[in-house]
């Protein structure tokens, strides 16, 4: 067996990644790394033929040191073990962040890293709810609205407005991999634990695939108020991220 790894452009490897965006099928959190140049793309080749992809993200080039996309064709995977094993040695990457709703990837980390842990769980769209908060008004935002200080997220382009007063915003993100986009709200801080978060969510939800998109989302794994909001308003679990630190003597 010979096993050839090349460093080469983004373009190389874009065949690649649509067949593994298409079996993967979800939203991939790290998909705009590749579009924003913060990535580098290893094509690997096995007995002359092309097998798979790895690619290792970083902001600047001497931070790239993380694997987070490794895809086999399916006519290759009973080798995807020596496969990675080749794209480790070839790229040198330090750390591992790994999606675990896609294929391939996320059953060899165990055999290559240490600490393995989850620290972001992933979200996907699961059933219409028929939520309601008595008195609360799902809108577009407007320019004269009074916005509450936001502490972790954006302000929206949609609000909830109870009262008269704006108690929550939110919106969703469309640089992920189409059709999916990321849902993103924050609760005025004094009206919380009401459902207003939820009945935002399930808004957020409609508004958008009005727009052509498939919802998705994610939270902290120690966020259980997020959790719960995003269960409540529809979505389902669909993953989570793994991280770890790879073992150079493993190789």
């Amino acid at each position: 067996m010979t096993l050839h790894v090349e460093k080469v452009g983004l373009e190389a490897i874009l065949p690649l990644r649509a067949l593994f965006l298409k079996e993967a099928n979800c939203q991939i959190r790290y998909n705009a790394v590749h579009e924003r140049g913060w990535s580098d793309s290893y094509l690997i080749s096995l007995d002359g033929r092309t097998a798979g992809y790895g690619s290792i993200k970083g902001r600047e080039i001497p931070d790239r040191d993380t694997v987070f996309e490794f895809f086999v064709m399916p006519n290759f995977r009973e080798d995807s073990k020596e496969i990675f094993r080749g794209l480790l040695l070839a790229a040198r990457p330090k750390f591992i962040d790994c999606q675990s709703n896609t294929p391939v990837f996320p059953s060899l980390i165990e055999d290559f890293a240490h600490g393995i842990h989850a620290d972001v769980v992933l979200f996907a769209d699961d059933h219409v709810t028929d939520l309601a908060v008595r008195g609360a008004v799902a809108r577009v935002r407007h320019e004269n609205d009074r916005i509450f200080s936001h502490t972790a997220e954006p302000v929206g382009s949609h609000v909830i407005e109870l009262n008269g007063e704006v108690v929550a915003t939110g919106g969703f993100l469309t640089y992920y991999n189409p059709p999916f986009a990321d849902l993103y709200m924050e609760v005025h801080a004094e009206f919380r634990r009401r459902g207003i978060g939820s009945f935002l969510v399930q808004e957020l939800k409609r508004e958008c695939y009005l727009a052509g998109h498939v919802p998705a989302a994610r939270t902290g794994v120690e966020n259980k108020a997020s959790r719960a909001t995003l269960a409540k308003a529809g979505l389902r679990e669909c993953g989570m991220m793994l991280v770890g630190e790879l073992d150079p003597q493993g190789l």
